[in-house]
């Protein structure tokens, strides 16, 4: 939604920033009353912090990720929901917080429709329950096989969200490329197409979403680490991260590495 961020309290006129606090409610003074300066801005991120310490809590050395799974993946739920790309108009890259959320989101619903599910996977719940409102994820080859299509689905999910978001950056604020000639002129000269490099990474993500994320850890981190090289490739006009960003477009594999 395109938003005026910066608010004036009608009542005491104290300013704030909606962008930066997700507050309507004036700080100062509580009023609901207040009025917009500046430019509209697209917004879809939100303030919201991840706190899982009440889970982490609950989850002691004789509780069942199963038993905590209703209040945790509420939690989890109500954090993604509120979460986006868009921040004042400002275009920001896929965070491992969200990305970490994401991913517990869908490994506790796995461990809890599994009949028998392993200690591996239920220790690899455990500790991504324990790092995720940290900033922190797991690497890839940690990440036990039985939970792999979790992080895959989790992931595209995640950066689906981002492509739509930077769908919407590129066609609102299209003057940002083109403020740089030099810029748009290498990236022109080295045959790099953010159109291109962003639709191939649309066309990615879909056919993992029609996997339902059964797809290798690997290419699932490939995901990640081509969608914040378009990102900084965009927003810095930095030709080599586009570069990037297109040699590992072209290195993705859908089939496990036994299997290549």
């Amino acid at each position: 939604m395109e938003i005026r961020g910066q608010r004036q309290c009608s009542e005491c006129g104290h300013e704030w920033s909606y962008f930066d606090t997700g507050q309507v409610a004036c700080p100062a003074c509580g009023s609901l009353k207040s009025v917009g300066r500046g430019e509209r801005k697209t917004h879809t991120d939100s303030a919201i912090e991840l706190d899982l310490s009440a889970h982490q809590q609950a989850l002691d050395a004789e509780t069942d990720v199963s038993m905590i799974a209703e209040g945790l993946t509420t939690t989890l739920r109500d954090y993604i929901r509120q979460r986006g790309f868009l921040n004042g108009g400002t275009l920001q890259p896929p965070d491992d917080t969200l990305l970490s959320a994401a991913e517990l989101l869908h490994a506790v619903d796995v461990l809890d429709r599994c009949r028998h599910p392993t200690d591996e996977a239920r220790l690899y719940v455990t500790k991504l329950l324990g790092v995720a409102n940290d900033g922190h994820r797991p690497t890839p080859n940690s990440v036990p096989t039985s939970l792999t299509t979790a992080r895959g689905l989790a992931y595209t999910e995640v950066l689906s969200t981002f492509h739509q978001d930077f769908t919407k950056w590129i066609t609102e604020e299209s003057s940002v490329m083109d403020g740089s000639v030099q810029s748009v002129t290498e990236m022109q000269e080295s045959d790099v197409s953010i159109h291109q490099l962003r639709e191939r990474l649309d066309t990615y993500l879909t056919r993992s979403e029609a996997l339902q994320g059964d797809i290798p850890v690997e290419t699932s981190e490939r995901f990640v680490i081509i969608a914040r090289k378009l990102h900084h490739g965009v927003v810095n006009h930095d030709t080599d991260a586009l570069e990037t960003a297109r040699m590992k477009l072209n290195s993705v594999s859908f089939d496990s590495p036994a299997a290549e």
